[in-house]
């Protein structure tokens, strides 16, 4: 038991920013397409944490265009270039599953002052 907690120990991200569900986050993953790799930033809101440790998730919804877009990242994947928090949010809930539902400025977390 004490092997797999120190690879686990080994392949975690140290720097991680403190990430709390409502947080606004602008996560920059490396993208490879084809024989070029480049950096891809994803900017949203996080409406779910799963799991902990190494196989810990962010779930991060935006609007773009109308059309709502989720994304679910593993937070240690070594495919994940930073993750930078841009506003705090308000929130009582676990999970923002409720967002799904709402349109336009109902749609937004209050901010954590």
């Amino acid at each position: 038991m004490n092997l797999v907690e120190t690879l686990n120990q080994r392949y975690m991200k140290p720097e991680l920013p403190t990430m709390n569900v409502g947080d606004t986050v602008r996560v920059t993953v490396r993208v490879k397409e084809g024989n070029r790799e480049r950096n891809q930033a994803f900017e949203g809101t996080i409406i779910a944490k799963k799991h902990g440790g190494i196989n810990e998730t962010i779930t991060v919804r935006r609007i773009s265009y109308n059309v709502g877009c989720e994304k679910v990242f593993p937070v240690h994947s070594p495919s994940i270039v930073s993750v930078e928090t841009v506003r705090r949010g308000k929130v009582r809930r676990a999970k923002l599953y409720y967002l799904r539902d709402r349109v336009g400025k109902n749609a937004k977390v209050k901010e954590r002052i």
